[in-house]
């Protein structure tokens, strides 16, 4: 369905469409109209021209995810678009509005926020070449850099030192970006761009440096703390950062796989534990928590008891919960604010099915998002899972990989599912029958791929005439084998690849080394 586009929007088109002169007539301008062409030439990809719309910004704010979001002129949301080409554009207008202008004094800018855009699969921008978080976060420090160096090399207006303009940013960084992004965090007293870090991602990062970046960015500002892939990040070490390190924002968690493993718990990691539950309770904005592949058997209550506000986003997925836990989890005053809930690979069905449904029960009225990958739910089961799924009104996505459905279960399925108003998107697995008899569950990666395809398309063909003759053409339904996509693991996915194999090389020259004493 193509947008609306008010007049002023297409008369903002015809204008930027000619650079050359968009960019000669800027000087005319009413600053009011600067919003308006920026979002048109970000739509054209008018690269020069967006860099001279951000170098000569007249107003006070600059806000991506306002100006590229939904406006009265142009409802169409551009600010999933991550274009390399208009991203790049922005930046390097940025660092040129605090150089290159003739008056220093009548600038007027003070905060950018860079936080609005959003990393996505699919990208319609003309030149399909994307900038994720990672790419920016290393183009933003190295801009930090020059413009710091230029300064001292030139002899600039007193007034440019004078200048002082908050960038809101989320920071990814890993071992490659690691020295760039400290250094520009070491000066950025000294620079006129001032690196706001509020939500911050580090993959693939030692320890020691870890703690020192996040001292760096300036921990109480930080609303959103992302330690996922190959950070050896254990119990210890969390009750070390949150011991040393206050984040009175924090509003989002989430901790690397086997942070928590109760299994080798002695009695001062219970305290620990308890500790650390603790520390979260001061926590007061902290509503998303993600504990994905920690063991946490029997004590998902000391974790989540003290906290003080509650959660509307919990993944606490393959952490071995427990009767107990699931009891917990129904009965807190978490589960009637539970907008996201991710209980992978748990038995759901043989372990405790009435408390499960009495937790969906009391989120039904909030829930958006609900993931049971791997939760072993069978035909015989889904019955069931229609009755506590009818009262969730307001659910947007349904993912359920990995369990051992068949076609007509799935098409049963379905046919209820179109009954949810709000349902936008669905991971269904592949049928149990595609796959050759004897399969077992979870389904193994070497066995993943080994489906009739063939009859895999014709279910999926059903299923989507299931949602068409219901008039659900708006609904998206799919099969990522391999997991949804991850925009940060498939920005960095080369340098988590060598990262892996150095540690597997690693592993066996130690187990080598070990074999060669014994011999």
């Amino acid at each position: 369905r193509a947008t609306m586009k008010s007049l002023r929007f297409i008369s903002a088109e015809a204008f930027v469409s000619n650079a050359e002169f968009a960019r000669k007539s800027l000087g005319g301008v009413a600053h009011n109209l600067f919003p308006l062409l920026f979002k048109a030439s970000y739509l054209l990809e008018q690269a020069e021209v967006i860099h001279d719309l951000v170098e000569n910004w007249p107003l006070v704010d600059f806000n991506m995810g306002k100006l590229l979001g939904t406006t009265v002129d142009y409802e169409e949301d551009l600010s999933y678009r991550t274009c390399s080409v208009c991203l790049e554009s922005c930046l390097t207008g940025l660092r040129d509005y605090v150089l290159n202008h003739p008056s220093p004094y009548m600038k007027r800018l003070k905060v950018v926020d860079l936080t609005g855009i959003k990393d996505v699969e699919v990208q319609f921008c003309e030149c399909k070449k994307t900038m994720g978080r990672w790419a920016r976060t290393q183009l933003f420090s190295k801009l930090c850099l020059e413009l710091l160096v230029y300064l001292q090399q030139t002899q600039c207006n007193p007034g440019t030192f004078e200048i002082s303009i908050d960038v809101l940013i989320d920071l990814f960084v890993t071992e490659r970006n690691y020295e760039l992004v400290v250094q520009a965090l070491l000066k950025k007293c000294y620079c006129p761009l001032k690196i706001c870090c509020v939500a911050f991602r580090s993959d693939n990062l030692a320890l020691q440096k870890l703690f020192y970046i996040i001292k760096l960015i300036d921990p109480s500002l930080l609303r959103k703390l992302e330690i996922v892939h190959n950070v050896r990040l254990e119990m210890e070490h969390l009750d070390i950062l949150f011991n040393s390190i206050h984040f009175p924002l924090l509003m989002s968690l989430t901790l690397p796989a086997r942070t928590f493993n109760v299994r080798r718990f002695t009695a001062a990691d219970e305290q620990m534990l308890i500790n650390i539950g603790e520390k979260m309770g001061e926590m007061t904005q902290l509503t998303e928590l993600n504990v994905p592949f920690s063991i946490l058997t029997g004590r998902i209550q000391k974790l989540l008891s003290p906290l003080k506000t509650p959660l509307k986003m919990l993944d606490v997925s393959n952490c071995s919960l427990n009767h107990a836990d699931m009891a917990y989890l129904a009965n807190s005053f978490h589960a009637n604010h539970l907008e996201a809930l991710d209980l992978s690979g748990h038995d759901i069905p043989d372990l405790y099915p009435s408390i499960f449904f009495k937790l969906l029960r009391h989120s039904s009225s909030v829930l958006r998002s609900l993931t049971l990958e791997d939760c072993n739910i069978q035909d015989t089961h889904v019955n069931m899972l229609i009755l506590g799924l009818s009262p969730c009104q307001k659910l947007q996505e349904f993912k359920f990989l990995g369990n051992p459905l068949s076609s007509q279960a799935l098409k049963h399925l379905f046919t209820f599912l179109c009954e949810l108003p709000m349902l936008k998107n669905v991971e269904f697995p592949v049928p149990r029958d595609c796959y050759p008899i004897g399969i077992t569950y979870p389904v193994d990666d070497a066995s993943l791929c080994r489906f009739d395809r063939q009859k895999y398309v014709s279910v999926a063909e059903e299923i989507n005439l299931i949602l068409l003759q219901a008039n659900r053409e708006d609904v998206k339904a799919s099969t990522p084998l391999f997991g949804s996509y991850d925009a940060a693991v498939h920005e960095t996915n080369n340098e988590l690849g060598a990262y892996l194999i150095k540690s597997f090389k690693e592993t066996l020259e130690k187990l080598n080394a070990s074999l060669n004493k014994m011999s």
